[in-house]
Formats: structure tokens, sequence, C-alpha cells
């Protein structure tokens, strides 16, 4: 595996452990439907949150979250929607970013909450 995927999947079990201890029940990580990808999928007081997990050793060229592009919106509310169909779910959902900068098993977690509504297509 490439450094920068042991990385980010170190960066995602650190996002899961933060989310575990604030009391998230983690329905998916990586649920994955044709093209489309969700990093981690979790539930809390009846809202779905679909949670997209940046990764980066450090902050000196960029802020992780930064890299959420429009084009990355689309596609995760693209994804957002086909889980949704899949699952049948009929609850509020929220898109949220959570960032981990550092290393593994030193990570800085930040957990930007309402990160970017669904686009009006």
């Amino acid at each position: 595996m490439a450094a920068h995927n042991i990385l980010g999947k170190a960066g995602e079990d650190a996002a899961v452990a933060y989310l575990e201890q604030h009391d998230y029940l983690i329905r998916h990580r990586n649920w994955r439907k044709n093209h489309y990808e969700l990093d981690i999928v979790a539930a809390k007081e009846g809202e779905l949150i679909i949670i997209e997990v940046k990764t980066r050793t450090d902050t000196e060229f960029a802020e992780p979250q930064d890299a959420v592009t429009p084009l990355k919106v689309r596609r995760t509310v693209m994804a957002a929607d086909a889980y949704i169909k899949t699952f049948q779910i009929d609850s509020p959902v929220r898109f949220d970013i959570i960032t981990a900068v550092g290393e593994k098993g030193n990570f800085k977690i930040e957990h930007i909450k309402e990160a970017f509504y669904p686009p009006l297509f």
C-alpha cells in the first residue's frame, strides 16, 4: 500500500475513534456503489451524517478541508443519494468534514459539522 494510502487509512481510523467517543453510531466505512464512495456514514440523534475525511501530515501549504472541492461535494451528495435510496432512509442528512493532521497515533482532529450543503442541480 502506498504511503499516502496508509496515512489516509490511519486518519480514517482516528476519525472513527473520535466519532465513537462522541456517541456517533458508525453505519459504514468506505461504502461504495458504482463509482461513488462515502468515507464514513454515521448516525446520531435521528440524523444521518455523511463524513468526508481528509488527512494530511501538516498544513504548510493548505488546510485539509480545502481539498473538498465543488466537484467532490457534488460526488459526495450523489453518493449519499445512492446510499439513502439503497437503504431506504427517511431522516435528516448532514454533511461533515473531519480533518486529521499529523501522523498515525498522533493526529489533531477537527470536526467541521454542516461543512457543506447539497448544491441545487
